[in-house]
């Protein structure tokens, strides 16, 4: 970790003072004005600064500061500068903070308020050059966007290799956002069928009644509106792969006739009677227990084995240490170049909210928010405010009730995302009955439960 601190001040004695109260945690350089700031700079690279904004010839103004702040940052907009400022200029620190500052702090501060924010600096620092060496990972491989140093990712990715040089069918298991597609396509992209159509179908999506025709294809006349011949997806995913998303939704009816497809490689059209040959892979992913499905008689037995010859477990994001706060900075980077916001950051109330937030809805909610928070934020920091989100220590449950009920929530919201939605399942999961899930949607504000259909 490069743990350099620049201190600029030109103020000997609290020059001095600082480097000797923060020598034991950090590498401290020092500087007195504009050009020695500079020159020290370029040289030692520090990933954080402590800015005086009255330097010479200017002490008794910000423009010496503000001066310094700019070319800083335009030499390295990676750094992490923090303001020091007199008091009764609150509006300069604003000012600095408005263009690119990390953060400030009223002199004079004290040296515990100055080790709790460097540590907050240095630890976004070591997070953003994270980013980084991710990203020039990330050129050499093919993952097609899934982004994670975790232990759990790489074990992911590990399967991935394994899996992509087989024929073999794949199912894919996670929580809805957790990437499954991506997954799919990231297998596609390393097999030998790469140069080969990839072909996604969401099996929940599409009616019952509409669906064989979706992926068989039919005959001309078949049934009234065929008034042509159609080829459907497992075809036109010929020499490729076929992904079917949400397999668990799938009819059993229908789940017989892809059994045939899996075992013969052959395939009849609706209204067809000539069997035809097809050389597909299928890979298959579910957020659903499609094991408790076969005992319940939802899902057939001989297919769940024909289809998960192979199966891919994804993480959900709470689960990956120490990657949402690399995924979120590698969302902040994307959004803010396509919104030209390229000096985009969080703030710390920011980081500190994505870290502590359980992200029920995994990378995909993650993703959206930060897109939201790019697009909504009205200066170059982004907030816990712009990510609708908790983030400051004023906002966190105070009292055990508030603890407890956002402990119910968030569990609520997992279960019935896992689910689908279906309150039957979702009391299942949580080992209690219909009625008692209805009441605590009521209780904790979850919006008023509308009787399903199962």
């Amino acid at each position: 970790m490069n743990s350099k601190l620049l201190i600029v001040d030109d103020d000997e004695d609290i020059r001095s003072q600082l480097k000797w109260a923060l020598s034991g945690d950090y590498e401290v350089v020092l500087a007195e004005d504009r050009p020695s700031a500079l020159e020290v700079f370029r040289i030692q690279h520090p990933s954080v600064v402590l800015l005086d904004l009255g330097l010479p010839p200017n002490p008794g103004g910000p423009t010496e500061g503000l001066a310094t702040l700019g070319e800083l940052l335009a030499h390295d907009n990676q750094a992490k500068v923090i303001i020091l400022t007199g008091q009764g200029e609150r509006d300069n620190a604003l000012r600095a903070v408005g263009e690119g500052a990390y953060d400030f702090l009223g002199k004079p501060p004290s040296i515990e308020e100055i080790k709790f924010v460097l540590k907050r600096a240095f630890h976004l620092s070591a997070l953003e050059r994270e980013y980084r060496e991710l990203q020039q990972v990330e050129a050499s491989t093919a993952f097609e966007g899934m982004t994670g140093t975790s232990p759990e990712m790489q074990t992911v990715f590990a399967s991935i290799r394994k899996v992509a040089t087989t024929d073999a069918p794949v199912l894919i298991l996670g929580e809805s956002g957790t990437g499954k597609e991506k997954a799919a396509l990231a297998i596609h992209r390393r097999s030998s069928r790469k140069d080969g159509p990839f072909v996604a179908i969401n099996c929940g999506a599409i009616p019952a009644n509409l669906l064989e025709s979706e992926l068989f294809g039919h005959e001309k006349g078949t049934f009234t509106g065929a008034h042509a011949q159609r080829i459907g997806r497992i075809e036109t995913a010929a020499g490729g792969t076929l992904f079917l998303d949400e397999v668990g939704e799938l009819p059993l009816a229908l789940q017989v006739k892809l059994l045939r497809f899996l075992q013969e490689q052959q395939i009849e059209r609706v209204g067809g009677r000539k069997p035809i040959d097809v050389n597909t892979r299928v890979i298959a992913a579910t957020n659903l227990d499609l094991v408790k499905a076969v005992k319940e008689g939802a899902f057939r037995e001989d297919f769940y084995y024909r289809v998960a010859v192979v199966t891919l477990r994804l993480p959900s994001l709470r689960s990956r240490q120490g990657d949402v706060a690399v995924l979120a900075q590698f969302f902040l980077q994307r959004f803010a170049r396509e919104a030209k916001k390229e000096r985009a950051k969080f703030d710390p109330g920011a980081l500190r909210a994505i870290e502590q937030y359980g992200w029920p809805g995994n990378v995909r909610e993650l993703e959206n928010r930060v897109r939201r928070a790019v697009i909504m934020s009205d200066g170059p920091k982004v907030s816990a405010k712009d990510l609708e989100l908790v983030g400051t220590d004023e906002e966190a449950p105070r009292t055990l009730r508030e603890v407890r009920e956002a402990a119910e929530r968030e569990v609520v919201q997992q279960a019935l995302r896992r689910q689908g939605g279906k309150i039957s399942r979702a009391a299942e999961e949580l080992g209690i009955s219909r009625p008692t899930l209805y009441e605590l949607i009521e209780k904790l504000g979850l919006g008023k439960p509308v009787e399903e259909k199962e």
